[in-house]
């Protein structure tokens, strides 16, 4: 066309995946992130402390670099992995090597299948499983001995935050309640391919034993109601009104059920099973806070429960007398370790109060 300009058409590609050993393309969007630093893998092994006679489990060995250098040092290996292309990689990497009658390949999803008998897991995970994972270990019987498991670097320094710490939350206290924590090493993401946008860390994680002597239903309530604000004192937390009103709702009714019963109430030994109740930590990797919002909404509810009277201003002071006694009122969740978590429950315990 005179005096215009000619544009030609472009045809639109899809992106390209690109494939790595055995021509398996890798989904970024599965968490398939590949270690690929061999040095990286024989430090792995080595801090995991493996003994010739371990059952270990591996948690998507992907193309099998770490699989082989676990089969090199432990009795047998139990790989989970939900891709069915990985599963075929790796049978075919082992089969009709030493190694094939010591590996056990399980395909389906590790959150979702029965988990069988280690001594230790060592596993580079998807990182959106992180928190379900975590406690889905911690909750298997029997227990083992360690888990030494590739996080996302921030996940990683939760676990292991301490209390003060920017990153101390609620995933930091219920899994050091259950676990001795400690960080290995820091790993950079171009020891990965395709690498993935942020840096990792491992961890190790020792399950502790026995299991403390808690309800974690209660602690997990307890728990969830001081970081809901961890930076307020538990004075301001336990003075709102609608706090007061569900904790009170609770208090009258297991004094109902137990003048039904004639008796005290005796609680059901925990099970292994109630850990679960701890995994879902899915707000706790937030780091934004709302003190300035938080404040009005606390003085609000204040100014309510103070021009309160008669018995639910009498439960309001039985709540703030259990925090006296312990000397928590002018404390915050964000300082308090486990021990001071425990004997805080077992004082609002022994008044009667409950958190679930």
């Amino acid at each position: 066309m005179a005096g215009g300009k000619i544009q030609k058409k472009r045809h639109q590609q899809a992106p390209q995946q690109q494939k790595w050993g055995g021509g398996i393309p890798f989904e970024k969007s599965k968490g398939q992130h590949i270690l690929k630093n061999p040095m990286l893998v024989e430090t792995i092994v080595q801090k995991s402390g493996i003994k010739p006679t371990d059952v270990v489990l591996e948690i998507g060995p992907g193309t099998g670099n770490l699989t082989k250098k676990l089969l090199e040092v432990a009795k047998s290996v139990v790989a989970v992995e939900l891709d069915p292309r990985m599963v075929l990689e790796l049978n075919r990497r082992f089969q009709g090597t030493p190694h094939s009658t010591r590996l056990k390949v399980i395909q389906g999803d590790v959150l979702k299948c029965e988990l069988p008998y280690f001594d230790i897991c060592v596993a580079n995970i998807p990182y959106q499983i992180s928190s379900p994972l975590t406690f889905k270990l911690l909750a298997h019987r029997p227990a083992f001995r360690c888990a030494v498991i590739m996080f996302q670097r921030e996940f990683a320094m939760r676990l292991v935050a301490n209390p003060g710490d920017n990153l101390y939350c609620r995933l930091s206290v219920n899994t050091q309640l259950l676990a001795r924590v400690s960080h290995l090493l820091k790993v950079g993401r171009n020891n990965f391919r395709p690498p993935p946008k942020v840096d990792s860390s491992v961890v190790r994680i020792e399950p502790r034993r026995p299991l403390p002597p808690v309800s974690f239903k209660e602690w997990d309530g307890l728990v969830r109601l001081c970081f809901n604000r961890k930076n307020k004192t538990l004075g301001s937390i336990f003075r709102q009104k609608s706090l007061l009103s569900l904790l009170e709702k609770n208090y009258k009714t297991l004094q109902a059920l137990q003048i039904s019963q004639k008796g005290p109430m005796v609680e059901d030994k925990v099970s292994s099973e109630d850990v679960a109740v701890l995994a879902d930590m899915v707000e706790d990797l937030s780091m934004g806070t709302n003190d300035e919002k938080d404040d009005e909404e606390m003085d609000v509810e204040d100014m309510d429960v103070a021009g309160g009277a008669g018995e639910g201003s009498s439960f309001k002071d039985k709540v703030l007398g259990v925090l006296k006694q312990g000397d928590f009122a002018e404390k915050r969740a964000a300082k308090l370790t486990q021990v001071d978590f425990l004997y805080l429950l077992s004082l609002f315990n022994k008044a009667g109060i409950h958190f679930s």
